[in-house]
């Protein structure tokens, strides 16, 4: 059993949690920060306020503003479906002192095989955002887009002007069949859609492992990064308190 100690974000469990909303009033004002640097730091704070609305933090992923800025966030994205089902993947959105009119950059502390994932854990905002409307673009929309870049349908549509990762994107489904048509071979086409099925279960199965987990110092491709979001081992009484203290009914069994 796991856990981690910061509350969820998402549209499952915010409406129960009794987390402040943040202050914008009450935010620190760094020394020498700039006209520039005051408002991006309102905004992303008010953005974190807005995940509390329905469907703007989609389930699965949970995020967390750094104890150190505001500027940075922690996250955590638990994949349900698709190729990489059961993943746990650690995440960071870094905010410039220009945004709303600049877009985040998201980062990913988990070493992952995906098209849109470069060697050293950037995202690919691109895809979706081409460009960057700040009067129309948000945090919740970033965290949207993040989890459909893991779906099969989207996998199935990058173009490879847009993939960090060529290798991951020579594999993709789509490629793989307009590549394959041609070579008149619907078995090797399974065969190689069945190979970076393989390639990204085996990115899940990495991501679950303890050391991926629970140690500080696992090697990230962003290189040596803390992160506000610690998994921590439970037992079954200190699980079974933790439930209790998230207001969260027994599981009842259904085996019997």
């Amino acid at each position: 059993m796991l856990g981690f100690s910061s509350l969820p974000m998402d549209t499952g469990a915010i409406q129960k949690s009794k987390q402040t909303q943040p202050s914008t009033s009450a935010l620190p004002v760094e020394k020498n920060e700039g006209h520039d640097g005051v408002l991006a730091r309102t905004a992303v704070s008010l953005e974190y306020a807005s995940l509390r609305h329905a469907s703007h933090c989609p389930l699965g992923l949970y995020v967390v503003p750094s104890s150190r800025n505001i500027l940075i966030w922690d996250g955590v994205f638990f994949v349900h479906q698709g190729y990489y089902a059961d993943s746990i993947l650690k995440f960071r959105l870094t905010f410039p002192e220009t945004y709303p009119e600049s877009p985040p950059a998201v980062d990913f502390v988990t070493d992952i095989f995906h098209p849109l994932i470069s060697q050293n854990g950037s995202f690919n905002l691109s895809p979706r955002f081409r460009p960057w409307r700040p009067k129309e673009h948000h945090v919740f929309d970033v965290l949207h887009w993040v989890k459909v870049a893991f779906k099969k349908h989207a996998l199935d549509q990058f173009q490879e002007s847009y993939c960090f990762n060529k290798e991951a994107f020579r594999f993709c489904p789509l490629v793989l069949r307009i590549d394959l048509f041609h070579l008149f071979s619907p078995l090797r086409y399974r065969e190689s859609t069945q190979s970076f099925a393989a390639l990204a279960m085996q990115s899940a199965s990495l991501s679950q492992s303890e050391s991926a987990l629970f140690d500080a110092d696992h090697p990230s491709p962003m290189g040596p990064v803390g992160t506000d979001i610690v998994f921590k081992k439970l037992n079954a009484e200190q699980f079974r308190k933790e439930r209790s203290r998230l207001g969260l009914q027994e599981w009842k069994d259904t085996t019997a």
